[in-house]
């Protein structure tokens, strides 16, 4: 037996073995791996390592049920590929899989489920056990998650140990750093440097511990919380750093424990925000506002959530306009070209709470495309206080950058997301402001990834040509196009109809089937009528005869255009 893969033509031969390849006694259908397959799977073993996170519940349970499927015996007409596997695995009911070796979330399976599935680890697991230990291989997979859960107990535990030994916090605010980098130091490092996936869960530990010592008094409370976020994002940058994590690790175990900080920054900054404070608050909050100065430092991990804690302190909590002069004077005294890309937003944000927008907005523009995203912040702000006069240069500058910046981005589902946020901002100011020029080319500069939006707009406002040109650009299959549009069409503007129904008809004739051809006959009486109702049925017959003729050998297509009464039959 041969078949293609990725250009390759392989000879395949199958046997009867059992599961450990070695006796020829009965039992599933696999096929005899080639030699040059076994690295392949290794790397794919590799791969797969990182793509399931042992510490996920929902990774944890769809490994236990693909290694239950698998040592079921439930994998038959296992087929190898150049860098891919096939196989049929007996379920509920049998579902056909496709893994990449050399991309596993690219693979794919019968069953309903959109990601990476049961049937895909269980197809996975036989291929792999072949070339390596499909136990050894689970068990080094949790063994992340086995270390993590004794870490964590043993962090609780020394958390408690520590809340043993203290009181509730006094109002002091050195002391209060003091406690957290104890405790900070204490439950990460105990037991020596942490390795990433111990990370996580030896940080929520020491943020349990740190509120179990907060002051019990509501409002101090909320102050001492505050002061361990800030405290917290320097503590957990500086480990990082410490450690000398890549980016890719950083990613996965500390960018949702910087996102958490942060939102929980924002509720605590709220609740002080939106009170009269008492005066003894004044020198912490001066301390406070000192430390987040660090929030700026470069070369620290967090840089999203780091500026965003910086930018929600300045505007909502250090209120003070001597600060804000002062703050502006240290970011500008750098020097231009000597800031990095934090300290640059820093200083921007400053320029907007002066209210120096135009200049704020010229010393964003210096800034790489990259950092378009960093705007949303204050757009969102503007349109929460209904700034529309103020959010306009914000808008405009959006507008212009968004081509460059999706080419920045690459990847085409990030991008559509990227377009969705950025369009239901862009949205909400010409709405309020009238401005739908600005969003029509919004719209143009973020295609493809805003097509539906575009069309959908360009009908609605009645520019029917353009809408058909767009259509008729980027494809379109027979039905894609709601009824209720169809009949609008009929009326408002029939002639565009037109070109779509000649592409809708030729992409069906293509299919070469029955059915495609019994709709392309529904379609071309559609047609006809178009014609005949513009009064251009000189041009239908011309079209319809043409057409005839170059499908003369598709005697079904005929006999379809003969049931529709198309064609006379003599």
């Amino acid at each position: 037996m041969s078949f293609l893969g990725d250009g390759y033509e392989q000879s395949m031969t199958f046997q009867y073995v059992d599961r450990k390849n070695r006796t020829v006694n009965g039992g599933t259908i696999v096929a005899v791996i080639p030699e040059n397959q076994a690295p392949i799977l290794k790397a794919a073993a590799a791969k797969l390592n990182k793509m399931l996170k042992p510490e996920a519940e929902e990774d944890a349970r769809l490994v236990q049920k693909g290694l239950m499927l698998y040592r079921q015996g439930t994998v038959h007409h296992l087929k190898y590929m150049v860098n891919s596997i096939w196989a049929t695995v007996q379920d509920v009911t049998p579902v056909r899989v496709y893994v990449s070796a050399a991309d596993p979330e690219e693979s794919s399976c019968t069953c309903p489920a959109d990601s990476f599935c049961r049937h895909r680890v269980a197809a996975f697991f036989q291929a792999y056990a072949e070339v390596g230990s499909v136990s050894g291989w689970v068990e080094e997979w949790r063994r992340p998650a086995k270390e993590q859960l004794s870490a964590e107990q043993w962090g609780l535990q020394r958390a408690k140990d520590l809340v043993k030994k203290s009181s509730r916090s006094s109002h002091n605010y050195e002391e209060w750093k003091a406690s957290f980098s104890e405790s900070f130091r204490e439950i990460m490092k105990g037991q020596g440097p942490p390795k990433p996936y111990i990370v996580p869960g030896l940080f929520r530990t020491y943020l349990r511990r740190v509120e179990a010592t907060a002051p019990i008094e509501p409002i101090w409370k909320n102050l001492y919380m505050m002061a361990a976020a800030v405290s917290s994002f320097h503590l957990l940058s500086r480990l990082a750093a410490e450690l000398e994590h890549p980016e890719e690790t950083l990613e996965r175990y500390y960018q949702p424990l910087f996102e958490d900080l942060f939102h929980d920054a924002e509720d605590y900054v709220d609740r002080l925000a939106f009170r009269s404070l008492p005066f003894s608050f004044d020198g912490f909050i001066e301390k406070m506002k000192n430390d987040s100065v660090g929030l700026t430092a470069p070369g620290l991990a967090g840089g999203y959530e780091r500026i965003d804690l910086y930018r929600l302190l300045w505007e909502k909590l250090f209120k003070n306009q001597d600060w804000r002069e002062e703050e502006l004077e240290r970011l500008e005294a750098f020097g231009d070209g000597k800031r990095d890309i934090i300290e640059e937003i820093a200083l921007v944000h400053q320029l907007i709470l002066a209210k120096r927008d135009q200049e704020a907005v010229r010393r964003f523009a210096s800034l790489p495309a990259e950092t378009l995203p960093f705007l949303f912040y204050w757009i969102e702000g503007f349109q929460l206080q209904r700034e529309w006069s103020r959010m306009a240069p914000f808008i405009e500058y959006t507008v212009q950058q968004l081509r460059q910046y999706l080419k920045h981005l690459g990847d085409y589902y990030t991008a559509k997301k990227f377009t969705r946020f950025a369009l239901k901002l862009i949205g909400a100011y010409t709405n309020e402001t009238g401005r739908s020029e600005l969003y029509d080319r919004a719209l143009a500069q973020t295609m493809p990834y805003s097509f539906y939006e575009y069309e959908e707009s360009l009908f609605d406002k009645g520019q029917y040509e353009q809408w058909s040109e767009l259509q008729s650009y980027f494809g379109f299959e027979y039905n894609s196009i709601a009824n209720d549009r169809i009949k609008v069409l009929q009326k408002e503007a029939p002639e565009v109809l037109i070109p779509l129904y000649h592409q809708m008809i030729a992409d069906l004739i293509r299919m070469k089937n029955r059915s495609s051809y019994r709709q392309a006959a529904r379609l071309l009486k559609k047609l006809r009528t178009i014609y005949k109702k513009l009064k251009r049925l000189p041009e239908w017959e011309a079209f319809f005869d043409q057409l005839l003729a170059r499908t003369k050998r598709l005697r079904a297509f005929h006999e379809e255009c003969q049931r529709s009464k198309l064609i006379e039959v003599e």
